[in-house]
């Protein structure tokens, strides 16, 4: 269970810089969100004779003329992007606090691998690699490294790789660090982007569905994959949206598979709640991990209804963007975020066949909610039984 902290201790998010397959600006986002609109597209480019549904994004990712050879990847031009989205945020906390106290916390489980294949496939499996081959790209702290020294920082820089949870838990060591006093600004999130290791690995699982998935339907059948990259700048200052609770768990049932009794989930929800001092029912919404594979979802449902005595509004966002790996976490709280800051919440897209042997979720539909929501719980439950619970809170 993570560290317990006063419940008014401030940890403000700053409005998100998001880049994934619904866009890279935040009100073609929210559009995309409320409405239920997918930002999937079919291609076979990672898995050659089999065409599948995957979240890539579409949009340019600007140039890299001038940028250290160690820092040329695709994982890398997404988080610049998303800096870049940052915008008076992150030029305020740049201006207002000295280098060595902005720190850096990056969650990722991809890295620059896509740039290793691409070398391998060029190589062949004798020749050396090609001149400009570097190693540097791939490995886990690189896209930490890349944000600080983008942004001349020197505070504390480090990267987490938990597999479909490492960004969440970006989030909650920089509420860390800003609670120890070491830092007064840090720079969270995650990015991920797509590459045949990735692709080909969920598949060896026969985790892919080939199709759209359905989170929590009678006819789910695996995930869909994407890439994204969702950056806050977090900062001990009261108002706005807040990071009031984080909740962590590490079950270690299975290398890929979920406790199916959910009690890891159930204790990173709780611990999220005890730490915001809120009780159950006073979430709003509730940001579900819903992968849309069997037992994850199974699992899921039985530790929501653990918990709350009915569930809150709840949905899955991966049906509309993929599953993003080690950004999802960031990219789910971004989310929470939206919908907390706009009064709105993300629809729940499936074919609307829910599994009747699952315990029974409020799936979000076209109503809109009988109040605007102030509480906000986020989901990101990984491999190794590595789970995490974000709770966002607004602040009049």
């Amino acid at each position: 269970m993570s560290d317990a902290a006063p419940r008014r201790t401030p940890c403000r998010l700053s409005p998100p810089g998001v880049v994934c397959s619904l866009g890279d600006d935040n009100e073609r986002i929210v559009e995309a969100l409320f409405a239920g609109r997918r930002g999937l597209a079919v291609s076979d480019a990672f898995t050659p004779g089999r065409a599948l549904p995957l979240g890539r994004v579409e949009t340019a990712l600007g140039d890299t003329a001038g940028w250290p050879a160690d820092h040329l990847s695709r994982n890398n031009r997404l988080l610049a992007l998303a800096l870049a989205r940052l915008g008076e945020s992150l030029d305020a906390a740049l201006a207002r606090y000295p280098r060595d106290r902005i720190g850096v916390v990056i969650g990722t489980s991809t890295s620059g691998i896509g740039e290793t294949e691409a070398a391998l496939a060029t190589a062949g499996r004798e020749a050396p690699l090609p001149d400009d081959f570097r190693y540097a790209r791939q490995e886990l702290g690189a896209p930490a490294r890349f944000v600080a020294e983008r942004l001349g920082l020197t505070g504390p820089v480090y990267a987490l790789s938990t597999a479909c949870s490492s960004s969440a838990r970006a989030l909650a060591s920089a509420r860390r660090l800003l609670l120890s006093g070491e830092c007064d600004a840090v720079i969270a999130g995650g990015g991920d982007s797509l590459c045949r290791l990735t692709v080909n690995g969920f598949a060896s699982l026969e985790a892919v569905s080939d199709h759209p998935c359905l989170p929590f339907s009678v006819n789910r059948d695996g995930i869909n994959l994407g890439e994204a990259a969702a950056l806050f700048v977090v900062t001990a200052e009261p108002g706005g949206i807040q990071l009031t609770g984080v909740g962590e768990s590490a079950d270690a049932y299975h290398i890929s598979a979920p406790r199916p009794d959910g009690s890891g989930a159930l204790a990173a929800m709780r611990g999220a709640l005890a730490q915001a001092g809120l009780a159950p029912h006073q979430v709003d919404y509730l940001n579900l991990h819903g992968t849309g594979t069997p037992h994850n979802d199974r699992m899921e449902a039985l530790a929501v209804n653990a918990l709350f005595d009915g569930s809150p509004p709840a949905s899955s966002t991966k049906a509309l963007t993929g599953h993003t790996l080690g950004a999802a976490g960031a990219l789910e709280a971004a989310f929470c975020w939206l919908a907390l800051e706009r009064g709105r919440l993300p629809r729940h897209v499936y074919d609307g066949a829910y599994d009747p042997e699952l315990a029974p979720l409020a799936l979000v539909g076209d109503d809109a909610p009988a109040r605007p929501p102030c509480h906000a719980l986020s989901n990101s439950f990984a491999f190794g039984g590595n789970n995490a619970s974000l709770l966002l809170s607004r602040e009049d």
